[in-house]
């Protein structure tokens, strides 16, 4: 069996996604998720003119040699475009293996570790009345964990907070920007966390998105200021390009912390993992090097009894989502999978095998990874540029959005 051709797809219903498709010479294809949010066509670029005229030829079957090829064959290692582009091609071969097999993937990886993969659900308001409404309706659709953020008093557009029915940082035309308060974020997110407690109890797993937003003794102020409350665990409370930089937070803090959805490699997370100074790795399949790479990211953290929660946005397409569950299903240091559900749009140009119910979602029995796209619904949906916003503090200083 040879790769016969491959193709990249760059569509938008709803939002902005790249999906490589990769054929072999017997006719069966796989497909993996090249989505970069903002960046997408440098992506498509990176398939197109560099990636796949050295697929061609190549027998689909040797993944490991092909996931070195892109990535020490380049010379020029890592980065988010790179390995993107290397993700998007891993999880299509992965997805070719498997359907040859006639398997779904994760007994390709090494059969279940678990009947179901917990997710977590993302509660959003206005302010902390609002937020309590959307938690509520998350628990009763089911869901044992809850992400929660909330408006801020005195600050708008604040990271997490919907302006309509689903939340969607990228907004088109050039990037927007907003204005933050870390005294006033300080201030105000233990209110949040202490009203939810007293409204529905200790039972539901809550989590919190700081996305990069604070200093490190920062960081630990607030993480134990959210002691009582019992969080599952604090979010990218502090950017991560210095790991040594935890070791403050875990001086004065013991919720947890998880950290990762930005990180490319094994290298941006070595010294986080080795000096245990977070509880999850947050890494995704298409920013991490696909399956190949995750596999080796999460059995590091086994060693140090850290666990696995991968990004799950709706900045990552059906094809991520699906894949990652397989991979969730398998990896014995699993955590728990961020959900968010992708707009009917998405659903239609994307379906899947992969399914939700009473708090646990299950990839499908479907030879593959369970994940398709139909091209010609997909070609009814351009590209559509569209920008991240940007922060800066109250007196104009550019801050980490």
């Amino acid at each position: 069996m040879k790769i016969h051709s491959a193709s990249v797809i760059v569509t938008s219903p709803g939002r902005n996604f790249v999906t490589l498709k990769i054929v072999t010479d017997d006719g069966v294809y796989g497909i993996g998720d090249a989505t970069l949010n903002g960046r997408e066509l440098a992506v498509a670029s990176y398939l197109n003119d560099h990636v796949i005229p050295c697929l061609i030829g190549r027998d689909p079957h040797q993944i490991e040699d092909i996931w070195q090829y892109l990535y020490k064959g380049a010379y020029w290692r890592r980065g988010p475009v790179t390995m993107a582009a290397i993700a998007a091609v891993d999880t299509a071969l992965w997805d070719i293996k498997a359907k040859v097999a006639g398997l779904p993937l994760y007994q390709l990886l090494g059969g279940r570790s678990r009947a179901g993969v917990m997710v977590y659900a993302h509660a959003n308001g206005r302010d902390v009345s609002e937020t309590l409404d959307r938690v509520g309706e998350y628990i009763e659709k089911g869901y044992k964990a809850i992400r929660a953020q909330s408006g801020i008093p005195g600050l708008d557009g604040v990271y997490g907070v919907a302006k309509g029915k689903f939340y969607e940082p990228a907004t088109k035309g050039l990037p927007q920007e907003s204005t933050w308060s870390t005294e006033r974020y300080l201030d105000f997110v233990p209110t949040l966390f202490e009203a939810l407690r007293v409204k529905y109890g200790m039972e539901p797993h809550l989590l919190h998105d700081v996305h990069h937003r604070l200093t490190p003794i920062e960081a630990a102020r607030l993480g134990k200021a959210l002691e009582p409350y019992r969080l599952f665990w604090m979010e990218d409370p502090t950017p991560a390009e210095n790991q040594e930089a935890f070791r403050l937070i875990r001086q004065h803090t013991v919720t947890p912390v998880a950290v990762g959805e930005v990180f490319n490699t094994i290298w941006d997370c070595k010294t986080l993992i080795e000096e245990q100074l977070i509880d999850y790795i947050r890494a995704s399949l298409v920013h991490a090097g696909g399956i190949t790479h995750l596999r080796r990211i999460a059995d590091l953290a086994a060693l140090y009894q850290i666990r696995t929660g991968s990004h799950g946005a709706t900045d990552l397409s059906p094809v991520c989502m699906g894949a990652a569950l397989h991979f969730d299903l398998w990896v014995p240091n699993f955590g728990i999978q961020e959900h968010m559900a992708h707009c009917p749009e998405t659903d239609e140009v994307f379906p899947h095998a992969y399914s939700f119910k009473g708090g646990y979602m299950h990839p499908g029995e479907v030879p593959g990874h369970g994940v398709d796209i139909d091209e010609k619904l997909a070609a009814k949906y351009p590209y559509n540029p569209a920008y991240l916003p940007v922060a800066r503090l109250e007196d104009g200083t550019l801050w980490n959005w």
